[in-house]
């Protein structure tokens, strides 16, 4: 039995993918798993490959970019029990040890998501008096097909490791974020690969709507469109894998918001939102297991806080002070929801004290609120006088050229690492944090790093070099004889 063979059996999930619409997903499957493809269909796998011949055996990764509404999770479910009839139904486990069971993983940017493929596999096996008899152990993450398991997992390069994979399934992975790692699909994908080495046939699947020009989907798009490899790249707008979607709808999401609908339904990454700062240039900045340090006699610090009204963000706090060639990053302090913003003020007024600070700048967030909370403890607050976006591109050049040391701590190098550029449509640059995603200790860093780069621009040779200003006057007071 091959996957055509799987989707086409109406005695297994033949019944799901009936309609015609599913003939253009028939042609992909083949493409996948290295069937023949008619004639006819050639045109299609050339425009959706850039490749001029089909794979003759099955590809060892498949990444599927194709428009919203294109059928790629139900696809994804049809080959996770495939992939699990024939390793734990058809082999018996026999590429497992003794008491070992195979899995099929499939991750999404969190579990709830991972629940629609999952949910979507649970139906075509009760489409099955065959495979509803093979099922077993099923719950809400997971069910079991003879010696497989389809199961949700963590999209975590720390919680896959250690499984005998014989499928993962990587789900809208361009929309991936964790706050601790600064490139998490990366990490998650190069996790996956030992799990699958000893298993011949194994399939790691990505799918995805396209997003930025960043992260694994661009770059397994990138190194493997339109090239004839191990790995195939399939790239497809949302009609032309599935008809049923109304081109009216399409054409109305590109009236709204073309760049977004571009890569909604027509599958291109989109052009208008750029990195705002490279992975390279942030470690650069990381000064190795520095977590913190204690306030030194002399140096004239600075402060910039991001408040929270404890519910959903954190607060966060950074403080630093300059040298003659670098901004440094003495101290950053986060509280993560919930927590009662008194007790953080008071917390954080406290420490600002052992800097010798009475002000602290912030985020114009709250500010009457801060202002007065921070009066309290004796602390003045003073709202930032830019908005978030402009302080980024204040810190810009700073970190550009490595002219700022900052803690070593992974979830601050996430947060720098995933901001976005973006472009509006009267040309106008913003920058911010993707959407579901945190900026809390970027934006306390990047108000430091803003505050104290203007500072410099701004002070006075006296305060920088205060013995020479005074010695030049007594000199200039002697020769004129006074």
């Amino acid at each position: 039995m091959n996957a055509l063979d799987f989707i086409s059996d109406a005695a297994l999930a033949g019944k799901a993918f009936d309609a015609p619409t599913w003939a253009p997903w028939r042609v992909a499957l083949a493409a996948i798993f290295g069937l023949p493809i008619a004639d006819a269909d050639l045109e299609l796998f050339r425009a959706c490959t850039g490749r001029e011949r089909p794979p003759t055996v099955q590809v060892r990764e498949a990444w599927l970019i194709v428009g919203r509404r294109g059928g790629k999770s139900m696809v994804a479910a049809a080959i996770a029990v495939f992939l699990a009839v024939v390793f734990g139904v058809l082999r018996r486990g026999k590429d497992f040890g003794p008491g070992e069971l195979g899995v099929v993983m499939v991750l999404a940017s969190d579990r709830r998501q991972a629940q629609q493929i999952l949910r979507y596999a649970k139906g075509l096996i009760e489409l099955s008096p065959m495979l509803v008899k093979e099922a077993s152990d099923a719950t809400t993450e997971s069910i079991r097909l003879g010696r497989v398991v389809i199961e949700i997992h963590t999209s975590s390069f720390r919680a896959v490791r250690g499984f005998t994979i014989v499928g993962a399934i990587c789900d809208e992975v361009a929309f991936w974020r964790d706050d601790t790692s600064a490139n998490p699909d990366e990490e998650i994908v190069a996790a996956l690969e030992p799990g699958m080495a000893t298993i011949p046939g194994a399939l790691l699947l990505g799918l995805s709507t396209p997003y930025w020009r960043r992260g694994v989907l661009w770059s397994k798009y990138q190194a493997h469109h339109g090239r004839e490899s191990d790995v195939l790249v399939w790239k497809a707008p949302t009609r032309v894998m599935n008809a049923g979607v109304l081109q009216a709808l399409i054409d109305r999401a590109l009236e709204e918001d073309e760049p977004r609908a571009r890569a909604e339904y027509m599958a291109e990454f989109r052009t208008d939102i750029e990195a705002f700062l490279s992975r390279d240039v942030v470690e650069a900045c990381v000064v190795p297991e520095r977590r913190e340090l204690p306030a030194l006699p002399g140096a004239r610090y600075v402060a910039f806080c991001d408040p929270s009204g404890g519910a959903s963000d954190s607060f966060t706090l950074a403080i630093g002070h300059e040298d003659e060639r670098r901004v440094i990053v003495d101290v950053l302090r986060e509280r993560r929801a919930p927590f009662s913003p008194e007790d953080v003020v008071r917390e954080f007024a406290e420490l600002l004290r052992a800097y010798r600070l009475s002000t602290v700048t912030g985020d114009r967030y709250a500010a009457a609120w801060c202002s007065e909370r921070f009066q309290v403890h004796g602390i003045r607050y003073q709202p930032a006088d830019r908005a978030k976006s402009d302080l980024y591109a204040a810190a810009l050049a700073a970190f550009n050229g490595a002219r700022v040391e900052i803690p070593d701590d992974r979830k601050l190098v996430a947060q720098l690492c995933s901001l976005e550029r973006r472009t509006a449509r009267g040309g106008r640059d913003s920058i911010d944090h993707a959407r579901g995603a945190h900026d809390d200790l970027a934006n306390a860093v990047a108000g430091l790093v803003s505050e104290l780069t203007a500072r410099k621009r701004s002070v006075t040779f006296a305060e920088l070099y205060p013995a020479r200003a005074k010695a030049e006057v007594w000199e200039k007071v002697g020769e004129a004889g006074g």
